[in-house]
């Protein structure tokens, strides 16, 4: 039997997720408060600009190299890297409509389809609690959308594409884990939209401020800083105990939302959120009691 890892890991496990989470709510503020004066591919461009070379350098400081970057299968890394860019692009795009909290609750709908898509993609079997578990879930999707009522916005429809998108990213996590390094995987989800950034960077193209630069050069450095946080988050302490901090992600947000955009959600969307967490909450706990991967 694997011993358990000793109290002081875990608290610092827990606390190397609760900064990853807060890392990743700033970097979405920023994308929010980028994208009143720049397109999407410019904001995508820049963040990945900054974070790529980083990323290159993380690898090569750790044992065995620049050689971590080396992928087994290009191909699946290609896919990893669209889902990447549909996620990034997506969510970015909402943001210029939804609020920080409203789109962040949304896009924690990510777990739900990874549980439907298992089963046609990786045939894996899902039981009966957990399909009950995703549809409650989605319920609290559709309570925060509200189809055919006046609080409806298109832009929700955009972050439900992140998440169907950041869902096959961890689908294709799940899959290449056994043959492919953790900064592969990292390496190819930032530089897939970088490149498509890039082609599409001179229809678009606004000229940064210097704030502005250094504001995409942040995003960059926190985003490579959550992966690097949470993969040592999940290497500290057991995914049971980890995986739940990832829902301070949405407290986060709205006290960002609240602070920069006097944003606060509503009792419905509170509601639609807290169905949406639960049911989250419940599926990495049927996966990790069923050895599967969190």
């Amino acid at each position: 039997m694997t011993p358990p890892p000793p109290p002081n890991a875990v608290a610092f496990g827990i606390l190397s997720m609760i900064a990853a989470v807060s890392m990743i709510a700033v970097v979405d503020a920023l994308g929010k408060w980028l994208g009143a004066g720049y397109a999407v591919s410019e904001i995508v461009f820049f963040r990945t600009l900054f974070a790529v070379p980083l990323i290159v350098g993380c690898a090569a400081a750790t044992k065995g190299g620049i050689a971590k970057l080396k992928m087994a299968n290009p191909w699946a890394h290609l896919l990893r890297g669209l889902a990447g860019t549909g996620a990034v692009f997506s969510f970015v795009q909402s943001l210029t409509a939804l609020p920080l909290a409203e789109a962040t609750a949304l896009a924690f709908a990510a777990p739900l389809f990874v549980t439907a898509l298992s089963v046609p993609l990786l045939k894996e079997a899902v039981g009966p609690r957990r399909w009950t578990a995703a549809i409650v879930g989605f319920v609290g999707v559709l309570v925060i959308v509200r189809p055919g009522m006046d609080a409806f916005q298109p832009a929700m429809i955009l972050v439900l594409i992140t998440a169907l998108c950041y869902a096959v990213v961890m689908l294709t996590a799940r899959a290449m884990a056994p043959r492919e390094n953790l900064w592969s995987m990292v390496f190819s989800v930032n530089v897939v939209p970088l490149v498509i950034g890039a082609v599409m960077l001179p229809f678009q193209w606004t000229r940064p401020t210097v704030v502005d630069m250094g504001l995409f050069a942040a995003a960059g450095v926190l985003g490579v800083s959550f992966h690097a946080l949470m993969a040592k988050a999940f290497k500290l302490a057991p995914a049971a105990v980890i995986a739940p901090f990832d829902y301070a992600t949405l407290l986060w947000a709205t006290l960002i939302g609240w602070l920069v955009w006097d944003e606060m959600p509503g009792p419905v969307t509170w509601t639609g959120a807290a169905l949406i967490v639960a049911s989250g909450l419940y599926i990495a706990y049927r996966e990790t009691r069923s050895g599967g991967s969190a």
